[in-house]
């Protein structure tokens, strides 16, 4: 993406279609900044003749104060102040909805790319990218609209007047030096771009380092790599540090050439105006006037040299957050597409194939039914392609060949936000926002009562363990729940489900990482959650879906057998091996979890 696309994407946001509040403020700006402009012009006039009034009285031993020309000099000075300060409370607002209407924007679609996308980017960077990106348009709007373009329309103003007043070398003299002097920065901040951009991008890179390595706070711990972890940040620390003092040094380059350039043009300015006096031509006030405008017209251009500079850097930070916006959505809604209608919730693969890499298949025309009200289980070794199975159900990724139904009605040709709405999901590692219980509970349904909330914490049994906290349900779970313990995160995650209360219910290895006691508690809450309802278990340990209608064994991302727990074991085929090594690996823990139904129930 260029930097003009990038502009023409900003567009939009600025001069929103029937938006005629936002494009009024947009217009009536404009009409303030010419205001203030016309009135900045004027200053130097009104100076010029204070100062021959002056000069005449005093010439003629009869000096009086030419009041009107002072008085007409301080109302131009406020009059240009005013108006600029009007303008830009005017515009705030159009500024403000443009930042928080692109950002939105950028968030909503981040949020509709696949799960693919997310898993190979790094949060740390999307964060940062979009934290730059609104601040750019800020800074675009802020100084590029009310300081480049306003600079212009002064230095043609500025141009014609000298002209008008003197002759035309004043005005080519005071042209060729503004010219030079927005090459030169052009120049210049072109050069420094490349550089600005290697730094910004050694920045983002060294800020997701650091937050993958907080996030993963605890694994850092565990290992003992406190220092392994600081070494490879000081790494991306040590690349930012070099771009940066490359930055710092072109800023000193540039600065040294405005510099020479605005002096050089002042300098021979004021020495044709000293000459005009000399010869008769122009009075003590034109030499003034000239001074004056030129000291006017510089000052907006030094400005418009940071102003440039901060300009190519916003355009930088702006393209990298647009540029998501040019990511396509691998998974979409078909145009037309119309809400799942969920009769019994039957659940069906015909033939699915699906690799993340196409050179490396996952699952190879699988096949299965789950009929409405039952419970199947999918079991098998780890990269069988269980947890992928769950991931094809949700659409976060479509498959390859074959199709998913649900009452019959393929799962592409359903609105994601309704095939959504109507699974309910209990997974192995349930991440909590770092908010109150009370919030983490409830986004199973946003618009919950308390009462409705309290309801799901019962049927969950965690109303007990929130009850027994000091601030109850407004204790914060910490980043990703980690002041709550494995079992509890998973309570709080099936008091969400049962808020959601959706007709299609699916547990992907939802026990596999408990000890044996808070497993068969887990299993007992799942029981009763998923009475009556679809069901699709993903385990990992066999002992927690004997008693589902089917189990079906995965192998090499194929159906290698199904059928009922006693049948699969008379079989003696692969599930009878698999349910064999983990006998062999823990006999007690799975002697006691091969409880029947009705044995948990009782406990």
């Amino acid at each position: 993406m260029g930097e003009g696309k990038a502009l023409a994407m900003l567009m939009p946001y600025i001069w929103p279609q029937g938006d005629w509040g936002t494009r009024g403020r947009v217009i009536i700006s404009m009409a303030l900044l010419l205001g203030a402009k016309a009135a900045s012009v004027t200053i130097p006039v009104f100076y010029k003749h204070a100062v021959d009034q002056l000069g005449a009285g005093i010439a003629a031993h009869a000096a009086v104060i030419p009041v009107l020309a002072i008085l007409s000099y301080g109302l131009a000075r406020v009059l240009s102040l005013a108006f600029g300060e009007l303008r830009d409370s005017v515009f705030e607002r159009v500024a403000q909805r443009a930042m928080r209407k692109a950002a939105l924007s950028v968030f909503r679609h981040l949020h509709g790319l696949s799960l693919r996308f997310h898993l190979e980017r790094q949060t740390g960077g999307l964060s940062r990218s979009i934290e730059r990106g609104t601040k750019a348009i800020e800074t675009l709007l802020s100084t590029a609209l009310f300081n480049i373009l306003p600079t212009l329309l002064e230095i043609l103003l500025v141009t014609g007047i000298l002209w008008k007043l003197f002759n035309v070398w004043f005005a080519l003299v005071t042209f060729v030096a503004v010219a030079g002097y927005i090459a030169f920065t052009i120049l210049i901040s072109n050069w420094r771009t490349r550089i600005r951009r290697q730094m910004v991008e050694s920045d983002t890179k060294a800020s997701a380092r650091a937050i993958d390595t907080l996030l993963n706070y605890e694994t850092v711990k565990y290992f003992g790599n406190e220092e392994h972890e600081a070494h490879r940040y000081d790494k991306a620390l040590q690349v930012y540090e070099k771009a940066a003092v490359r930055t710092q040094t072109s800023l000193s380059v540039l600065n040294v050439g405005q510099s020479f350039i605005i002096a050089l043009g002042l300098v021979v300015v004021m020495w044709m105006a000293a000459s005009g006096i000399e010869a008769g031509r122009l009075s003590l006030g034109d030499f003034v006037l000239v001074n004056t405008y030129l000291l006017q017209l510089y000052q907006p251009l030094n400005i418009f040299g940071f102003v440039y500079r901060g300009v190519k850097e916003a355009l930088i930070d702006m393209e990298k957050m647009f540029v998501l916006l040019d990511v396509d959505r691998e998974v979409a809604d078909k145009p037309g597409a119309q809400a799942l209608t969920v009769s019994g919730g039957e659940v069906r693969f015909e033939n699915v194939s699906f690799g993340y890499d196409a050179r490396r298949p996952i699952l190879k025309g699988v096949s299965f039914t789950v009929p409405a009200g039952r419970t199947v289980a999918i079991v098998g070794p780890s990269g069988a392609g269980k947890s992928t199975l769950s991931r094809l159900l949700f659409r976060f990724y479509d498959a390859n060949d074959g199709r998913i139904l649900i009452d019959g009605q393929n799962i592409t040709d359903v609105t994601q936000a309704s095939l959504r709405a109507a699974i309910g999901i209990v997974p192995q590692d349930t991440v909590l926002f770092n908010d109150t219980i009370r919030y983490n509970v409830a986004y199973g349904r946003t618009g919950a009562t308390q009462e409705e909330v309290q309801h799901a914490a019962v049927l969950a049994h965690i109303d007990g363990f929130v009850a027994g906290l000091p601030d109850g349900w407004k204790t914060t779970v910490g980043e990703r729940g980690l002041k709550l313990s494995g079992g509890e995160k998973q309570r709080v995650a099936i008091a969400r489900t049962i808020l959601k209360n959706p007709p299609i219910l699916m547990f992907d290895e939802a026990t596999s990482a408990l000890d044996t006691h808070t497993e068969r508690e887990i299993q007992r809450n799942l029981r009763e959650v998923s009475r009556g309802r679809t069901t699709l278990v993903i385990a990992h340990r066999l002992s927690t879906v004997v008693d589902a209608d089917e189990i079906i064994v995965l192998e090499e991302g194929r159906v290698r057998e199904r059928g009922r727990h006693a049948d699969l074991l008379a079989l003696g085929g692969a599930y009878a091996a698999l349910w064999a090594r983990q006998q062999t690996a823990d006999p007690v823990a799975e002697g006691a979890a091969t409880l029947s139904a009705a044995q948990v129930d009782a406990i």
